[in-house]
């Protein structure tokens, strides 16, 4: 489907429109994660868990004027989370739905597993978690420890091991697990797990930022999967792990870049408004920020459009990803030197946004993760249509 300037404003109107109601509980889900709970009816969390469901499982899809939206393609969640970071990344990143796990069975799932896990999301408002990351090892796959391993029963699997710094780990009631079931990369293998098997427990993790999320880590101890839950068997071995996780990575590459410009753009409105007639000097780093927002804002789009026309092409997402953590980041503490001493204490929502964006660097690998990522590309000549190379200034949609 060709995305339009227009169709995509229309989007973006109605999120903007959306995030005014989840304004007034940014202070206590910063105290209390779990406010969350309550507040899943809201257009905005009920539309995140609903609207990234195929059309073939979801009853209904977003209308706007004769659009139909449904989050599928990362163009349209680039714009969703976008504007939802504006508001607060750490809800945004704590709302119920399929997310990261949901981009993994699509790649990897049969039919059952697809009918198994969108039947559950859509019997109730349900979390779901993306558990990769292990204590020690981080999110290095190659020295991945915990187990997967063919039980004495029938087709059944035994999960042993742990992993940390998982998303929605503690209200999750479904979890993607990774684990080794044989050496070397072709060994590590997903499968889904319900958390309320015995053997599966989470618990958080203090965090200073992205306090919605809460972060968990995960004990697994001789968890019991049906083997019809390992993502993938269908598929030839190559195309069992990592080429499935390889392509979830960057189609939230582009989510994350997108939060990163939405974080910075909130930081840089919050300045704005705060310092209505600003001194010359002022409003000259205000416009520079303006301009780094707007040109990072247009790599994103690029990435995004790269991913929807090949899934596996993530050079431009890791760099979008990098350049995005980083703008958020710089503009979040440009804003609170130009708010003067004492700011983090006389602007807690600002105070929140700068704490928030230090937690977006960590988020789908490390900005040296991606580093690697974009000079791989360059030393393969980056030359592909939506390569490296090939990112250019372009308005960003929607605007």
């Amino acid at each position: 489907m060709k995305e339009t300037r227009e169709r995509l404003a229309l989007l973006r109107g109605q999120v903007r429109e959306w995030t005014a109601d989840i304004l007034p509980y940014a202070a206590e889900l910063e105290r209390d994660p779990d406010t969350v709970l309550r507040m899943v009816d809201l257009p905005l969390l009920a539309g995140a868990a609903t609207l990234q469901i195929p059309a073939e499982y979801a009853p209904s899809c977003l209308v706007i004027g004769r659009e139909r939206f449904d989050l599928r393609t990362a163009l349209e969640r680039v714009v969703f989370f976008e504007e939802g970071a504006r508001a607060d990344a750490g809800l945004l990143l704590s709302v119920p739905g399929p997310d990261m796990a949901g981009s993994l069975v699509d790649a990897l799932g049969d039919r059952p597993q697809k009918d198994w896990f969108y039947g559950r999301l859509l019997e109730r408002p349900t979390w779901t978690c993306f558990a990769m990351t292990e204590s020690e090892r981080g999110s290095d796959a190659t020295s991945m420890a915990t187990s997967l391993t063919p039980s004495s029963d029938e087709d059944c699997l035994v999960l042993s091991g742990g992993k940390r710094f998982v998303g929605n780990a503690v209200r999750a009631g479904i979890a993607v697990v990774f684990a080794r079931m044989s050496p070397g990369p072709l060994g590590i293998r997903a499968v889904l797990v319900d958390t309320a098997t015995p053997g599966f427990s989470a618990e958080p993790i203090p965090t200073v930022g992205l306090r919605g999320i809460q972060l968990g880590a995960i004990t697994l101890d001789a968890v019991r999967v049906p083997g019809e839950h390992l993502l993938g068997r269908h598929l030839p071995a190559i195309r069992q792990g990592m080429w499935g996780w390889l392509r979830t990575f960057n189609l939230w590459r582009t989510v994350i870049a997108a939060m990163g410009v939405g974080v910075a753009a909130a930081a840089h409105a919050y300045v704005v408004e705060e310092r209505r007639t600003p001194p010359r000097h002022v409003q000259e780093q205000l416009d520079a920020m303006d301009q780094r927002i707007l040109s990072v804002r247009q790599l994103t789009y690029r990435a995004a459009r790269a991913v929807d026309a090949d899934p596996s092409d993530g050079a431009l997402a890791c760099a979008a990803k990098l350049a995005a953590a980083r703008l958020a980041d710089r503009t979040a503490q440009e804003a609170l030197s130009l708010l003067g001493a004492g700011a983090r204490l006389d602007h807690p929502r600002l105070d929140k946004m700068a704490r928030d964006a230090q937690g977006l660097e960590f988020m789908e690998g490390t900005s040296n993760l991606q580093r690697l990522s974009v000079f791989n590309d360059v030393m393969r000549g980056g030359g592909r249509p939506h390569g490296i190379a090939a990112a250019s200034g372009e308005r960003p949609v929607g605007t």
